[in-house]
């Protein structure tokens, strides 16, 4: 069995990943929007998102390269073109990401580690959707991942939401992959209501007057009783241990909140 040993990681869960597995030391180059763990902004920065410095990469003589979704299958096709082996995630659901977590250890040798930490994600996942049937009510939620133009939540965001304890009020959207799939009206917003605004704008900090200056909005009930929260895209947008811990418990806590304040 040879596993690899020089991994480049263009998305951050895929760091956190090994990590958790311990087996950080195979990696050699990392996204520059990767800040979990805080130790890993001492590897080497290769790519952004949707950008690799491909000449980089190649120096630090990778054996595998992974990368995640449509949104970088270019970098990976030129990759491949280099003679890099590549290795492209599309996880888009909570079993999804707990799949890639097992599968990425089984790349690296670690298979049993690899099934344990999902088994343990899924098991914290599990007591909180237990936590939030308990909740007096399930309020009504908008996850707005972006704001111009207005883009509802991920699937994996919405389930969360949901185990988390909220009712997303686009259900019927969430299991779009593609953000232009969810792109949607703030007059239907209005129409839905949601008790709770959660905003992540993955790359810009949220802006409280963007979304109650919106025409109409005076009348949202997150903006008439001030239930308006940002989680940060690293703690939610990405598509690995983050959300699935540090994300959901955000989400959960908040939504804690928002049932004690309306049982006042």
């Amino acid at each position: 069995m040879f596993p690899p040993e020089r991994i480049v990681c263009l998305t951050e869960e895929t760091v956190e990943t090994l990590y958790l597995l311990g087996e950080q030391d195979r990696i050699v180059g990392v996204s520059g929007y990767t800040v979990r763990p805080p130790e890993a902004r001492q590897k080497p920065k290769v790519s952004a998102f949707i950008n690799a410095k491909f000449d980089k990469i190649q120096a630090l003589e990778p054996d595998l390269v992974l990368a995640f979704s449509d949104l970088q299958a270019d970098l990976a096709a030129e990759l491949v073109r280099r003679g890099v082996n590549v290795v492209v995630f599309n996880q888009r659901t909570v079993a999804e990401i707990l799949q890639m977590i097992a599968m990425l250890g089984g790349l690296v040798g670690c298979q049993p580690e690899a099934e344990r930490l999902a088994d343990t994600l899924a098991a914290d996942l599990d007591r909180i959707r237990e936590n939030a049937a308990r909740l007096p009510m399930r309020p009504r939620v908008f996850f707005e991942e972006w704001d111009d133009p207005l883009i509802s939540g991920i699937r994996w965001v919405e389930e969360l939401v949901e185990i988390a304890g909220g009712a997303p009020i686009f259900p019927e959207l969430a299991n779009a992959g593609l953000a232009k799939d969810r792109i949607v009206d703030a007059a239907e917003v209005l129409r839905r209501d949601p008790q709770v605004v959660f905003a992540s704008w993955c790359g810009k900090k949220m802006k409280k007057a963007t979304i109650t200056s919106r025409p109409g909005w005076d009348g949202v009930s997150a903006v008439r009783d001030d239930h308006i929260y940002e989680i940060k895209s690293t703690y939610i947008l990405q598509p690995g241990p983050a959300s699935l811990t540090d994300g959901v418990a955000q989400l959960h806590s908040i939504l804690r909140r928002v049932c004690s304040a309306n049982a006042m």
